[in-house]
């Protein structure tokens, strides 16, 4: 081959590459845990998180709309959108970090990344530090990981009929399954 013929071919597979430096999801799985052991389950579920991964350089931002978290209980329901996350005003938590050293290149020999970056809620914005799990399979990307966050940190007042029921450290998980963005 010429050199010519050689770069050309270099450029057309960088091209491919650079297509496939963002995976996204709009079915990503948000849900949380609130309770206290001793009492009825406080715990809800979102499955329309909206998330983009930037592979280049590991920022990842992610959007979810309060009024989707689903409750077993329709009046927990009602009650978490109407008197606590106030979700007509402050209709969607977004988050905006990076995941520390990630690479496409080292991802099979770590799987696990530092998450930090910046939670808001009801307008009030709280800095987040975890570890999350990163895995690549065919064209998907699965990031799963945990977090907790205080009421307190969004101000959100808790009733004092109900503040035993309710746990200090609210439990967030999150499940993503991304897939490539073209």
């Amino acid at each position: 081959m010429t050199t010519n013929k050689i770069l050309i071919v270099l450029c057309f597979l960088l091209s491919l590459q650079l297509q496939a430096q963002k995976y996204y999801t709009r079915s990503g799985s948000t849900q949380f845990e609130g309770s206290e052991k001793a009492f009825e389950p406080i715990a809800a579920i979102n499955t329309s998180t909206t998330v983009i991964l930037d592979t280049r350089n590991g920022n990842i931002v992610s959007q979810v709309f309060m009024a989707g978290f689903q409750f077993k209980n329709a009046l927990m329901q009602e009650h978490f959108n109407e008197n606590y996350m106030d979700s007509y005003q402050y209709p969607k938590a977004t988050f905006k970090g990076n995941l520390d050293g990630f690479s496409m290149a080292n991802l099979n020999t770590n799987n696990t990344f530092d998450l930090n970056g910046v939670l808001a809620i009801k307008g009030l914005e709280k800095y987040i530090q975890t570890s999350v799990t990163v895995q690549q399979q065919d064209n998907r990307m699965f990031v799963s990981g945990v977090f907790f966050v205080s009421p307190e940190d969004f101000d959100i007042t808790i009733p004092s009929i109900v503040r035993d029921k309710i746990a200090k450290q609210i439990q967030i998980n999150i499940d993503y399954e991304l897939i490539e963005k073209k």
